[in-house]
């Protein structure tokens, strides 16, 4: 009789946190602990409030971002093992009491009336045509439609019907020119804009959002 068992786990060190998580979803890439710092620096400037991550994956962006700052936060993924996951890393991390985690679609994960200061969003953003060269990912976890944007673009929308009017957001994508691309669909359809762009070389790129009007004015692309 044949039976069924899940794929071996594994772990790593993201930051202070221990991560556990298997091949079916993303592995924690090292660089990205530089969204939580960057969110954590973030939340001394934005008002009191929950800490809202979408497309969560193992959680390991968002729970060190929580654990940075103090604040309460929701995580979402569409994914049960991810959401799974991401559960057991806040209880491994001592944030259970801390965290939400939410299995749902970024574009109907929000509960009525919700508003978040600070926001997390780590979409997919390998466009369809080039999964294949990552074969050891999880489709779901990379696959970003025809563009690599199509869910970067539903993480605005989403991001738009709950950021705080003094709020800030991090977004993740794969290239400054996804996020020129990004920008220039934004105009017109969500109140947002981008005011800086960090590069990681060919890892990815990081964009601060915030909404129009807010103190401080775009700043140039920077490679760190």
């Amino acid at each position: 009789m044949r039976t069924s068992q899940a794929p071996a786990a594994r772990q790593l060190t993201f930051g202070d946190l221990t991560i556990v998580y298997d091949e079916r979803v993303l592995e924690p890439r090292p660089w990205t602990a530089a969204q939580s710092a960057w969110a954590a620096e973030l939340a001394l400037a934005v008002p009191p409030g929950r800490l809202l991550e979408l497309c969560t994956g193992a959680g390991h962006i968002g729970l060190l971002a929580i654990a940075s700052t103090g604040r309460d936060g929701v995580l979402v993924d569409i994914d049960a093992v991810a959401c799974d996951f991401a559960a057991g890393n806040a209880a491994v991390a001592g944030l259970a009491e801390r965290v939400e985690v939410r299995r749902r679609p970024v574009d109907d994960c929000l509960d009525a009336d919700e508003v978040f200061p600070l926001v997390i969003a780590d979409p997919p953003w390998v466009p369809a045509a080039h999964t294949d060269r990552f074969p050891e990912d999880p489709l779901v976890a990379i696959d970003g439609g025809d563009d690599g944007l199509a869910l970067a673009r539903a993480c605005l929308l989403t991001i738009d019907r709950c950021l705080h009017s003094d709020g800030l957001a991090v977004l993740q994508l794969g290239s400054v020119a996804q996020a020129d691309d990004l920008g220039d669909w934004m105009v017109g359809e969500v109140d947002l804009v981008a005011s800086e762009v960090r590069a990681f070389g060919k890892r990815g790129v990081l964009v601060l959002l915030r909404r129009p009007g807010h103190r401080a004015k775009r700043k140039p692309a920077t490679n760190v």
